[in-house]
């Protein structure tokens, strides 16, 4: 019985600890600016998806190693 107790005590520790608490975020300057920008980013194409960003990539490979043959 007490070890069931305890592995419940012990759940109940880990779940609070997995909660985050959304008034401090919503409070935390950096971190409303780093969204802000973010959101800036996309709006103005600064930001590559998935297959954007794998094709920028392979460019930016092809010309590093074209770069290094000559």
């Amino acid at each position: 019985m007490y070890d069931f107790i305890g592995y419940l005590n012990m759940k109940r520790e880990r779940d609070d600890q997995q909660h985050l608490d959304v008034s401090l975020l919503a409070e935390d300057a950096n971190l409303i600016r780093q969204v802000q920008q973010s959101r800036e980013d996309r709006e103005h194409g600064r930001i590559y998806g998935k297959e954007a960003g794998l094709d920028y990539l392979r460019t930016k490979v092809q010309e590093f190693e074209h770069g290094q043959n000559v």
